[in-house]
């Protein structure tokens, strides 16, 4: 599939076998798409300025997170693996142009599609305001309105850190993230929406590009602080617990969509050497991918800030689905339900399918609580490599042992959960 992204005052050539996409702009045609259309006003109307080659990230971020939109699997020959040809328009289409090779490898490792990128002039160039401000806190930290990430910032906030808090506006969860900045001392905010629009979209969508553009965001406000432009560093908190981030599919049959690389190490990896690459000083960083969710809760910094806001945060994998709602049974919901049982901290979050030990199609016998069980039994019966697989196959991650060690014991809180309600 071809797409050309670019601003709105871009020459696009208007060919047919090609999606035009809008950045920063609406598309002014039903054949159109649009991406970023509110995020160049939102970072002007609060004064900040931000570099250009971060605009240039920011800029990719959206035209993937297009295509994953506009790409359908049905299309391809194995009915997963898409293939996207990329136009890209940037501020600095030469540079980007020498990272085309390993952009196109974190693309494909995020997403499991293959893609050609290529940049071309006409990007989004950044325009600093008369008097910007230049924000004084020390690091940026992602806030989505999850259990993880509401633990990260709690626990940066406690030791001492300041951090500028970035929010992807999700229905269901904007109240909640604003509400948990305030909760935190009044954390400075940015909540922004890629608003990618396409015409005919997959259906459902495909979200496996999203981590991406919430990086992309980061990134971008790391830049406007005010020790980034007296030229020091500046560190993005991603929180994720190592379960999670590594997602190893349940059983050899699990891939594609329900064993997604959003925060997996070597995609951060990846995207920390196109950054170094560009000389934006930012640093990614995941303090909890040798933890799991359970020992995250167990040893938050405020016990009392967590026991205040922790169920009201948003972890399922179907929350929308069931009308803003956890649905109890998905991976996400196993494995934060497993964790408040071995944190020991009541959990009364509303669950539309709690007792997973009722032995029906809704419950036990649901694809993802079946799955999660077959895994923890190929673990007790085979060992941890093998259930494992490729996983953490890679010279990116020279040394995988802590990381396996860590999914090891997520795994068996999500056991122990199945275990309390019979599940076997």
């Amino acid at each position: 599939m071809k797409l050309i992204c670019a601003t709105s005052d871009y020459a696009f050539p208007g060919n047919d076998d090609a999606l035009e996409v809008v950045l920063y702009g609406r598309a002014d045609r039903q054949t159109r798409g649009s991406a970023g259309a509110a995020i160049k006003e939102e970072i002007v109307r609060d004064k900040l300025h931000a570099a250009t080659r971060a605009w240039d990230f920011l800029s990719l971020a959206l035209s993937a997170t297009a295509a994953d939109l506009a790409g359908h699997c049905n299309t391809s020959s194995d009915g997963w693996t898409r293939e996207f040809d990329l136009d890209v328009s940037v501020s600095d289409p030469d540079f980007w142009n020498t990272q085309h090779d390993p952009l196109q490898r974190l693309l494909s490792f995020l997403t499991t599609d293959r893609w050609q990128v290529r940049f071309v002039p006409g990007g989004l160039a950044s325009v600093p305001d008369l008097a910007p401000l230049r924000p004084t806190q020390d690091c940026v930290a992602l806030l989505s309105g999850g259990l993880d990430s509401f633990i990260g910032c709690v626990d940066l906030v406690t030791n001492g850190k300041l951090p500028f808090v970035v929010s992807q506006i999700v229905r269901g969860d904007a109240d909640n993230q604003r509400s948990f900045a305030r909760a935190m001392g009044n954390l400075k905010h940015l909540q922004i929406n890629h608003n990618a629009d396409v015409p005919d979209p997959e259906n459902p969508p495909s979200q496996r590009a999203r981590s991406l553009i919430f990086l992309a965001y980061a990134v971008l406000t790391a830049t406007t602080l005010q020790r980034y432009h007296a030229g020091d560093n500046v560190t993005v908190y991603l929180c994720e617990n190592g379960f999670i981030s590594i997602n190893p599919p349940l059983t050899a049959a699990r891939i594609g969509s329900l064993s997604t690389r959003t925060t997996h190490p070597v995609f951060l990896r990846l995207v920390q050497q196109v950054l170094d690459a560009a000389s934006l000083r930012v640093t990614i960083e995941n303090p909890y991918q040798l933890k799991t969710k359970g020992e995250m809760l167990r040893e938050c910094a405020d016990r009392q800030l967590l026991l205040a806001h922790a169920c009201d945060t948003t972890s399922c994998g179907r929350f929308k689905h069931f009308g803003y709602k956890h649905c109890g049974r998905c991976v996400p919901c196993l494995v934060r339900r497993g964790a408040f049982l071995a944190a020991a901290i009541p959990d009364t979050t509303e669950y539309v399918y709690k007792n997973l030990g009722i032995d029906d199609d809704e419950h036990a016998a649901f694809d993802d609580v079946r799955a999660a069980a077959m895994a923890v039994a190929q673990v007790d019966a085979d060992g941890l490599e093998s259930w494992i697989g490729t996983s953490l196959s890679t010279a990116l991650l020279p040394d995988i042992s802590l990381l396996e060690t860590a999914v090891h014991r997520g795994l068996r809180e999500v056991g122990a959960l199945l275990n309390s309600y019979g599940v076997k």
